[in-house]
């Protein structure tokens, strides 16, 4: 059978990875190609376009580099239309691949949408648009089949990705020995994948950093990001590891996490955290107009609570990450409480294998005769 993904950026590439992974093994004649990232090609897939080449983020830069976006949809739906596939399947990157499931519906093609785009955060009645365009949806959050059945619409909850992830993990041994660090307290700093989220936050992380002269603070890297972007963090005497963020959480204290998927993992690693999140000011004040949910981060929105303090824009300061950071550190009991938390959005959560559960449902709804 012939597949074509599209993911968008990285923690989207990694599931789609794992979802070729789970494909390939019920179905030995499968045929990957489309858009997507590294793990994603290892896996076998064909990339007629890297995420790389894509990647925006904020509503106003989305806005700006409109023409870049409308150039690779057009190469995208060519590549679709040659390709002929059996099924479309997308992975999150709502903005790019609703118009994309648009086009392939008007042209016959199936469409499974995997991690379908948070139309319960703004403009809720997208999902009429997503009823229309699609044929299968697989959600990975718990609340998210309720919130479609408000539309009439039925999806499948098959678990989140990322407890598939944390299952294969293995801690290194030599973890501080292989990075040549000490053994004073860790702080984790996850300051995002892409180039925007890095520059937004890393100058206010960075004066963090000197409050804290007890413990030391490793930046989580990313490979697909020029190492020109961590330099000030470098100079500043901060390490910088790549790839191993789960290592680093394994190991760490505490984190300070950007917004996004990585709120999610800290909490599953049980890891105390953070979360903070800053953008263009333009960007802030059209997303605060739009979005419709109380909570900006995975943890919090999965709780239906506050469980971590989400520090947003202007309330993402030095002094404020310091202080949150400090209880976090010092208060046994907030910190309890914060674990408390982590243990009832991992019950929410569940045990089922997302990338093969959402294999098997495809694989049966295409083979249905």
């Amino acid at each position: 059978m012939k597949y074509y993904l599209i993911s968008g950026e990285r923690s989207g590439d990694l599931h789609a990875s794992n979802l070729i992974k789970s494909l390939n093994k019920l179905d030995p004649n499968a045929n990957f190609r489309g858009m997507g990232g590294d793990y994603s090609k290892a896996q076998g897939q064909y990339l007629h376009v890297h995420y790389d080449e894509v990647a925006l983020m904020g509503f106003l830069e989305v806005v700006l580099g409109f023409r870049k976006v409308l150039k690779y949809l057009s190469l995208v739906k060519k590549d679709i239309l040659t390709y002929k596939p059996d099924v479309l399947i997308l992975v999150d990157y709502g903005g790019f691949n609703m118009k994309i499931a648009k086009f392939a519906k008007a042209h016959d093609i199936k469409v499974h949408y995997y991690i379908p785009p948070k139309v319960w955060a703004w403009n809720q009645k997208r999902a009429l648009n997503l009823k229309a365009y699609t044929d299968q949806i697989y959600c990975i959050l718990p609340f998210e089949t309720d919130f479609f059945k408000k539309f009439e619409m039925q999806t499948h909850y098959v678990g989140n990705p990322l407890l598939d992830e944390l299952k294969a993990f293995e801690p290194h041994s030599f973890f501080h020995q292989k990075n040549e660090l000490s053994y004073q307290p860790i702080i984790a700093l996850l300051p995002g994948s892409r180039k925007q989220e890095l520059q937004n936050m890393l100058a206010i992380l960075l004066q963090v950093v000197g409050k804290f002269p007890n413990a030391q603070f490793i930046i989580a890297g990313v490979k697909n990001l020029s190492d020109e972007l961590y330099q000030p963090a470098i100079k500043a005497g901060i390490k910088v590891i790549y790839d191993q963020t789960y290592d680093l959480l394994h190991h760490a204290n505490a984190a300070i996490v950007t917004s996004g998927t990585a709120t999610l993992e800290t909490a599953l690693l049980r890891v105390p955290q953070v979360v903070v999140y800053k953008t263009s000011g333009l960007s802030y004040t059209i997303a605060k107009n739009l979005i419709r949910v109380p909570f900006i981060s995975l943890v919090n929105l999965i709780a239906d609570r506050e469980v971590v303090k989400e520090l947003i824009q202007d309330d993402f300061s030095v002094y404020n990450v310091a202080e949150e950071l400090n209880k976090i550190l010092s208060n046994t009991v907030y910190r309890g409480m914060m674990l408390q938390g982590y243990d009832e959005i991992k019950e929410k959560i569940g045990e089922q294998r997302a990338s093969d559960t959402t294999a098997q449902l495809m694989w049966e709804s295409l083979n249905k005769t």
